[in-house]
């Protein structure tokens, strides 16, 4: 699979809803989707209709909004939950029952092949009601799965001849990049249909799971925004931008509108009532913050030193900090010349000891700085002193 062709399906209407602080009115659900849209991705995913009236109306609602983006909604392996789902006019189904032996002891109850035979009665049963919807069939919990009886239900939906997608769920986050390759890479040659991958990040893996999945071949990803979802989320949006962004800086910027990510984000956010934090991918107040002084005669000459992603791609500036022990003569002369003042370079280099000797006293802001720059460039060195 080529890393320039892969889709995300964006399930911040689905998983996210599943977020401890989430509780999207319809009217939030219609901004969100919007903005998704606004952004580029290829699929919005929905929660099911069967989990309440207003999730029925609010899946209706989006799936007639008109948007580029194709509409999906999550549902159980039943032929009920389908009959409801096919009557959205959503673009796609996403099919799923748990496969590990935990979810199968303690959620559904039924065998490997008691799954395999509702799969294929289920599915063929969809297909012949919408020849034409998209068609996804995804196992839970993929990587508690004991992997011969995962792939013999795999094998035998593939066969079917009715999916567009199978689907890979780390539905606890407990894989590691290894088995992700292993797996997907095993599914990848043994059938024939494009693979989704879905992955919690309880472990801290979720952007480098999904990374590898699309190397061993998966098509599609499943994200949210700031990665909200049941307990940790999922793979992130915006991290998983990055990770591309990094990979194929070209292709990320044609497939998708980058400078709509943070003010995405900042939607979400305060829909969920959260903070974006600091050290988020891209979007957190860190992410092109420089301090270290040694750092900052490359930032200025050639941003790329020091940075893997370029923060005018995403509509955003890089910051040097200056006000602090660590700062360079380079830095502080910058920000000399961003004001207009007129120092010479043992100037500069003098002031910049003397900013140190005050931040090694006491906390500095930049406001601070900027006040003893002026005060120099005046020939007031004297109360520098």
């Amino acid at each position: 699979m080529s890393l320039d062709t892969y889709h995300i399906i964006e399930s911040t209407l689905r998983e996210g809803e599943q977020f401890i602080g989430a509780q999207f009115s319809s009217e939030d659900k219609i901004r969100i989707a919007h903005a998704l849209d606004a952004f580029g991705v290829e699929y919005l995913e929905l929660t099911s209709p069967l989990a309440s009236p207003g999730s029925l109306n609010d899946l209706k609602t989006v799936a007639g909004l008109g948007l580029n983006a194709r509409t999906l909604t999550h549902i159980r392996c039943h032929r009920d939950d389908a009959a409801l789902a096919l009557d959205t006019g959503v673009d796609g189904l996403d099919v799923v029952i748990g496969t590990s032996s935990q979810l199968r002891q303690f959620s559904h109850g039924r065998s490997i092949d008691e799954i395999i035979d509702l799969a294929a009665e289920v599915l063929v049963w969809i297909r012949a009601q919408a020849p034409d919807i998209e068609l996804r069939f995804s196992s839970e919990d993929s990587f508690r799965s004991e992997e011969r009886e995962l792939l013999r239900v795999y094998l035998a939906v593939d066969k079917l001849g009715v999916v567009d997608r199978l689907g890979i769920a780390d539905t606890v986050g407990i894989a590691t990049p290894m088995q992700v390759e292993r797996l997907v890479s095993t599914l990848r040659r043994l059938t024939t249909a494009d693979i989704e991958f879905h992955c919690h990040n309880d472990s801290g893996c979720a952007v480098a799971n999904a990374f590898t999945a699309l190397e061993a071949g998966a098509t599609h990803i499943d994200t949210t925004v700031l990665g909200i979802g049941e307990r940790n989320g999922i793979t992130p949006l915006g991290a998983f931008m990055a990770r591309m962004m990094t990979v194929d800086r070209a292709a990320a910027r044609a497939k998708y509108r980058l400078e709509q990510l943070r003010p995405l984000e900042l939607l979400v956010a305060e829909m969920v009532g959260i903070d974006i934090p600091f050290n988020n991918c891209i979007t957190g107040f860190s992410a092109f913050t420089h301090k270290a002084g040694i750092h900052a005669k490359a930032i200025l000459n050639a941003p790329e030193t020091y940075e893997a992603l370029n923060p005018t791609d995403f509509g955003l500036t890089r910051y040097l900090s200056i006000a602090h022990r660590l700062t360079g003569w380079n830095a502080v002369k910058a920000r000399a010349e961003q004001l207009g003042l007129i120092l010479a370079d043992d100037q500069i280099k003098a002031l910049t000891h003397h900013i140190k000797a005050l931040a090694d006293e006491k906390s500095l802001a930049l406001d601070d700085v900027d006040e003893i720059l002026h005060l120099w460039a005046n020939g007031h060195e004297i109360h520098a002193s």
